[in-house]
């Protein structure tokens, strides 16, 4: 349903967006000015790699995964461990991926680059996830019949960057299969691993097993997204635009849907408190 189908709802995504684009924006100066600072000592994946920015897509320590035999916490999956999958059935785990951040300095904050994505229980549908679900921001969600990263869906109520003040070590693990697929975390299926790379503290241990990880492989379903920040700030203008002129691509439209939900969610909780 477009904005002009429910004016009120229109104005208020219209709003919403407008702030979202600007504090974006805001965030983005403030973190070119001060990145000498943010990188200074905050990363760590576990062997001494201090300052390298990785990109992995993983689930967090805890989550867990659906398998043939029922749910089991991630870090305790192994190699041939058989789960079930959204488009191949049931299938081995290939290779199962790890990465490790540690704050050198505990009162300051984490690169936002390392945090996690929560997506609250049932924000993307009844019971879906079925308890919160902690995933890195690159890493993609299957949303009707797409592959949306965690981080295009932020819409500050049910799906929210975890600000993980509490920890002094993120640890995170990613699943392998044969081929690129949709399994369940927390009963939400996410996609498995697209590309091992030396983003992962035991990507030796990959190549020694597997050899020289394929250069490409084909995607279980057509990837959505809008890039970094700019093409954030381009995808909320098109969203705060939508009740007057609706150029909304898919990723917005799923994004301003999961965001209306979050919102009657949060009525919803409020009122029965």
């Amino acid at each position: 349903m477009s904005g002009l189908d429910n004016p009120f709802t229109g104005l208020q995504r219209s709003r919403r967006n407008l702030l979202r684009a600007t504090a974006i924006l805001a965030s983005a100066i403030m973190a070119k000015t001060t990145s000498a600072a943010a990188d200074d000592g905050n990363e760590d994946d576990g062997n001494g790699d201090r300052g390298r920015r990785r990109h992995v897509h993983c689930f967090l320590k805890g989550t867990m995964i659906r398998t043939a035999d029922g749910d089991r916490k991630i870090e305790n999956l192994a190699v041939a461990d058989l789960l079930p999958t959204v488009f191949s059935g049931t299938c081995p785990i290939q290779w199962i991926g790890r990465s490790r951040f540690k704050r050198s300095y505990p009162n300051k904050p984490w690169v936002r680059d390392v945090l996690p994505i929560r997506v609250a229980r049932s924000a993307l549908g009844l019971g879906v996830p079925h308890a919160d679900l902690y995933l890195t921001q690159g890493h993609a969600l299957l949303i009707d019949g797409m592959l949306v990263a965690a981080g295009n869906l932020v819409n500050g109520t049910t799906i929210t960057r975890y600000e993980a003040r509490e920890l002094g070590e993120l640890e995170y693990f990613q699943i392998k299969l044969e081929a690129h697929d949709a399994i369940y975390a927390e009963g939400a299926p996410c996609e498995s691993l697209y590309q091992v790379d030396d983003n992962f503290a035991n990507f030796a241990e990959y190549v020694r097993q597997y050899g020289p990880p394929k250069t490409a492989e084909t995607r279980s379903a057509p990837l959505l997204g809008y890039g970094g920040p700019r093409g954030e700030i381009k995808s909320c203008f098109r969203s705060a635009l939508s009740p007057w002129i609706d150029r909304r691509q898919q990723v917005d439209i799923i994004r301003d849907r999961l965001e209306t939900r979050g919102i009657a969610l949060l009525r919803e909780a409020e009122f029965m408190a």
